[in-house]
């Protein structure tokens, strides 16, 4: 394993051939993880595009530059995360964030809390996203989500999960 890495965030294509082209060569020039941004605007849904660009290499790694924690659901970031492991054979990275852009709140119609408010919320998240990806029927009480018995099908590939 190297000691230091060289990621690559890519965040739109006119086309899958375009998308893939791109992934391609984020692959051939080195680059150990392709990383797509998740923000209300007009580029490519992070998930999807990731599943894509799998296709499309062999290596490279891939991941979320970050997902932000308020637009989704732990239990869906983890579901939706362990899939998108099995489907890029184990090399899918996860990566989370509180949320910093007011105006996509705005958009969204969500009120934008105090920083510490969000980053509350997420450690909140990563505890519930990391039990599920534990293969563990996670029942979680917090103060801003409650998680009731569930476990998640598949599990990721990356044990214990895939990198944060």
């Amino acid at each position: 394993m190297r000691s230091f890495r060289f990621d690559v965030n890519v965040r739109s294509a006119h086309s899958r051939a375009e998308w893939q082209e791109k992934a391609r060569r984020v692959e051939t020039l080195g680059y150990d993880t392709l990383n797509t941004p998740d923000h209300l605007a007009d580029l490519l849904a992070p998930l999807p595009s990731i599943i894509s660009a799998a296709e499309a290499t062999t290596h490279l790694r891939l991941g979320t530059n970050v997902l932000n924690n308020d637009l989704r659901h732990p239990v869906l970031v983890a579901r939706e995360a362990a899939t998108a492991d099995l489907l890029t054979d184990g090399r899918f990275q996860l990566g989370l964030g509180a949320g910093a852009i007011r105006s996509e709140y705005e958009q969204a119609g969500l009120g934008f809390d105090r920083g510490a408010t969000r980053v509350e919320r997420l450690s909140e998240a990563v505890a519930i996203i990391k039990g599920l990806f534990n293969g563990d029927e996670v029942t979680f009480e917090g103060k801003h989500y409650r998680v009731k018995g569930h476990h998640i099908a598949p599990l990721p590939v990356q044990k214990p999960h895939p990198r944060f």
